[in-house]
Formats: structure tokens, C-alpha cells, sequence
């Protein structure tokens, strides 16, 4: 199976820059993953779609401000630091621009040294070790000095940082928002409650990882990021207990979808608890739980698209594609959605 199978023609002006007004007014295709039927709506009406005695698995983890601006102490050369992944209390694994002016010893300062930091290891794929020295509560300092962590495809500066979290965000350390999330209101979110539908939380802080392009030809040489996962006893026993009513399981966005197959066993129990999680799914993976996906529509070539054609076939899925760019959907994080139907 290769890369190359999962791409197609995207034009640049479809990426969605900014989020709309209204979070719910997006366009959303509804894809049926066994005929591969589509049909046209507005996301608010994702309620006609859900039914009583579904379960909607979201993910509430929270973006972080993780990207700073500082300088290198003695030159004052500029360098740009990413935090990607919490090692200790203070230290953090980082994505450094430009690296080759943060070798282990280099001091950076952010905030006119209100934040230092010391590059104290190269580790894999060249990312930095940095150990943070402050006063005062790390997170309240990174709200101060850091931006939004937006994928690099998107070049308009966010005026409001909230509409790159979720309505539901709990529990911060993402380096990047669960998109498909960015749709939904609180409002809507309880009609659907209203309704039935059950809402199951699951945290799955998002790696930089979901945004670095595959660089094999082979799907099956690609290695998956790890990212970190946690599932309460609770949400265990919504999701088992769904299951065994036979109704349907409904992750919005890929990274619920990791997170609720990472936790299960082969016969699709859930079971609370937490880890790392390097699943990559692609075409003939066999589903434990999941039945339906909302979803954003992906870059050609990723991880994500590969995903989303597991669940629906790699043909639906190229033609919804297809006939969202004659249509004129947008794309990325900020653009419209899909929802897989079972």
C-alpha cells in the first residue's frame, strides 16, 4: 500500500485560514461508509444524524500556548522554541528554529528573561531538551509570553486564541487542537444530551506529529508519534455499556478514535486507564469499538486521510474528497467537517 494511494488535488485557496463566526455553521458532508452516499448540511444538523442510545466519544484536552519567541542569551540572535512533549517538571522536549544555534548550554530568553531557558540535549529527530528556570507558576507564565500552536498551513495571525479550543477543553498539554471538536457549542452539545445521545470524555493531548507529512513511500513504513492518553472508569463503562445496548459508538476526531481503540482489547471492551499510544490506522485494520467518525477533511497523503479510509474505504473516501473540493469546502482545522455514518 502506498503513500501515493491516498492523494488528491487540493486547491490553496480551500484551506480554511479562520474559524467562522458561529462554530456550528460549517458545512457538513454526511458520508454512508458502507454505500458511500453523500449528502449536504449544515453542522448544527448533526443532531438529525445521532440518535438515542449513541455514545459521542470527545477529546477535552487543552491547547497550550506552546509556541515562544526569545533570544540567545550573549547574541541576541532570534529563535523560535515549540514545546512538544513534558518530560519533568521543567523540562520539556522542543522543537527549536533555527537548531543549529541551540546546542546543549545555550541559554534562550523569553519575556526579557521573565522565562530562560537552557538546551540541555539533542534527541531524536533532532528535537531539544530545554529546562525552564521562572518564578512564580510555569503555566500562568506561558499564558503571558506564548501564542497558539497553529499548523503551519495556516498563515493568518488568530485574533481570539479560545476559537483553537474546544467549547469542552479540560486538561491542558496539547501542541495541537482535536479539530473536529471546534464545531461543536455548548448548546448543542446539550440538545444532543437532550435527545439521548450520551457524552463520553476521553484526554489524548495532541503531538506536533499529527502535522509532520509521511516521508515513505510504503504506508507500512511509517512510524506513528506517540502521544499520551488517559480514559476514566467511567467513560469505560458509557462506552461498554453502549455497546452492549447495541447502540453506536461516534468518536469526533481522529484522536477520540486512537485513544478509545488504544484502550480497548480485541473483543472491544473499554477499560480505564492511561499511556502512550503510537496506533497507526490505515486500510484493513479491523475496528474494536468505533462505529462513526466526525471528522475535518485532512491533507493528501497523511496519517489522517489514511484513518478516515479505514473506517469508510479508501474509494468513498477520495470521491467525498472529490466532491468537497467541486463543492467548495474548507479544509484543515478551521474548516468544515464530515461525518462517517455507519
Amino acid at each position: 500500500m502506498n503513500v501515493s494511494d491516498f492523494n488528491f488535488e487540493l486547491p490553496q485557496e480551500l484551506i480554511a485560514q479562520d474559524p467562522l463566526e458561529k462554530r456550528d455553521n460549517s458545512k457538513l458532508m454526511v458520508l454512508d461508509k458502507n454505500t458511500g452516499a453523500i449528502t449536504h448540511k449544515i453542522f448544527y444538523e448533526i443532531e438529525e444524524e445521532l440518535q438515542s442510545g449513541d455514545c459521542l466519544v470527545i477529546n477535552d484536552t487543552k491547547v497550550i500556548p506552546a509556541r515562544l519567541y526569545g533570544v540567545r542569551e550573549g547574541t541576541g540572535a532570534q529563535i523560535e522554541v515549540l514545546l512538544l512533549k513534558r518530560r519533568d517538571k521543567d523540562v520539556w522536549e522542543v522543537l527549536v528554529k533555527p537548531g543549529k544555534k541551540a546546542k546543549p548550554g545555550t541559554v534562550i530568553l523569553f519575556g526579557e528573561g521573565v522565562l530562560k531557558g537552557e538546551v540541555i540535549d539533542i534527541v531524536e529527530e533532532g528535537n531539544r531538551l530545554i529546562r525552564f528556570t521562572y518564578e512564580g507558576i510555569f503555566e500562568e507564565v506561558l499564558d503571558k509570553l506564548g501564542e497558539m500552536p497553529l499548523p503551519p498551513y495556516i498563515t493568518h495571525k488568530l485574533q481570539d486564541k479560545n476559537r483553537y479550543q474546544t467549547v469542552y477543553a479540560k486538561y491542558e498539554g496539547s501542541a495541537a487542537a482535536p479539530t473536529a471538536g471546534l464545531h461543536f457549542t455548548e448548546e448543542l452539545l446539550a440538545r444532543l444530551e437532550q435527545k439521548g445521545v450520551k457524552i463520553a470524555r476521553v484526554t489524548l493531548h495532541v503531538g506536533l506529529g499529527t502535522f509532520r507529512p509521511v516521508k515513505v513511500d510504503n504506508v507500512l513504513d511509517h512510524h506513528m508519534h506517540s502521544e499520551f492518553w488517559m480514559v476514566s472508569e467511567e467513560t469505560a463503562a458509557v462506552v461498554n455499556a453502549t455497546k452492549a445496548a447495541g447502540g453506536r459508538i461516534i468518536a469526533v476526531g481522529t484522536t477520540s478514535c486512537r485513544t478509545i481503540e488504544s484502550a480497548s482489547t480485541e473483543d472491544g471492551v473499554r477499560h480505564a486507564g492511561s499511556g502512550w499510544t503510537e496506533i497507526f490506522i490505515y486500510p484493513g485494520y479491523q475496528f474494536k469499538v468505533l462505529d462513526g467518525l466526525i471528522t475535518n477533511f485532512h491533507l493528501p497523503e497523511s496519517t489522517l486521510i489514511m484513518l478516515v479510509s479505514a473506517l469508510a474505504g479508501r474509494e468513498h473516501v477520495l470521491h467525498a474528497y472529490e466532491t468537497a473540493v467541486q463543492e467548495r469546502y474548507r479544509f484543515f482545522s478551521f474548516g468544515d467537517a464530515m461525518f462517517i455514518r455507519p
